[in-house]
Formats: C-alpha cells, structure tokens, sequence
C-alpha cells in the first residue's frame, strides 16, 4: 500500500452506503457485504471519534484531514475485493466537516475528494428512530443534516438512490439497484 491515499485508486465496483448518523448505513453496509461477499469498509470517523474520546478529548477540525486519511486508507486495504461496500466515505467526511466546522475549508479534502468518489451511493433517510451512543449528537438536526448530504451529492454530481423505509426494504431496494449496476458494469 503506498504511503500517500492521495495516489491511491481502487478498481472495485464501489458502493458507499451515505447519510447522517443513525439512519441504518452500518446495519445495511453489513448485509450488502455479506449478500455480495464484498469488501467491508468500516467508518473511520467513528473509529477515531471513539478513540479520541476514551483518551477525554473532542474532535476539532484539526482532526478533518486525518479522518479523511484514516477513511481512505481503509478503503485501499479493502480493494483488492471486486465489489466494495462503505459504511461512508471521503464525501461523507467532507459533508460533517462543512456541518460541524463551516468555516473549515481544505484543498487537500477537495483534492481527495476528486479521486475518491464511488460507482454509486445510496442516501439513507432520517425515517429510522434516532438511537444514542455516544458519539451521535445531532439527534434534533436530522433534517438539515440529512438535507446537507443530499446536497453534496448533487453538488458533486454523484450517481444516487435515496433510501427509506425499514431496514428490510431499504436493503431489498439496494440489493435490487446492484444487481442492475453490476449487469451493465
């Protein structure tokens, strides 16, 4: 693996599961992995997040770039694998760090950015019940962040499904939406 995620490209079919906290991406990344016996690329944002706040600390935009290193780097370990499945990705980061840090502005994540999109995203809805775990914390923004994600995604000109409804719908319209990607791909 080389040392710079900025020179890094995969050549898997990528699928990044999109949205704000609490709406499902881990629980339907899992079974898309499974379903697919595709590559599984965790959140790295939570990872760190969690870290951070055993050693008693808050993330600070000073933390953005490294998350996005972090997220990246994870992804080029997982891509040796056909069909690529994340639980978030680099447009995932960019969306919270404009969220939380409004102010934050980066060449660097913009240039990321460019090289790291997916094949496709689904955007998951705020129709699930918020859960807390400790490093949620924007139970009462839901609509503004999910509304963020939507944006960055047209912004970016990415290819998207929205996602709504329970979990098992939600994955039989993915499963559905893959199948016909991976025919034409």
């Amino acid at each position: 693996m080389e040392k710079n995620p900025e020179k890094q490209s995969t050549r898997s079919f990528k699928i990044v599961v999109f949205g704000p906290e609490s709406t499902g991406k881990t629980t339907l990344v899992k079974q898309l992995a499974a379903h697919y016996n595709a590559g599984y690329v965790a959140e790295y944002a939570r990872i760190y997040a969690e870290e951070k706040q055993q050693k008693g600390e808050k993330l600070t935009a000073q933390d953005v770039i490294p998350i996005a290193k972090g997220q990246l780097r994870l992804e080029c370990k997982a891509a040796k694998n056909k069909i690529l499945i994340c639980d978030t990705d680099i447009l995932e980061t960019l969306t919270y760090a404009r969220i939380y840090y409004p102010e934050f502005k980066s060449k660097t994540l913009e240039k990321y950015v460019q090289k790291s999109t997916a094949n496709f995203y689904f955007l998951t809805y705020i129709d699930v019940p918020w859960e807390a775990d400790g490093i949620r914390d924007l139970p009462q923004k839901r609509e503004k962040a999910f509304l963020g994600f939507q944006q960055t995604l047209q912004t970016y000109n990415q290819p998207y499904q929205l996602l709504k409804g329970t979990m098992e719908t939600r994955f039989q319209k993915a499963v559905e939406t893959i199948d016909k990607l991976l025919s034409v791909h």
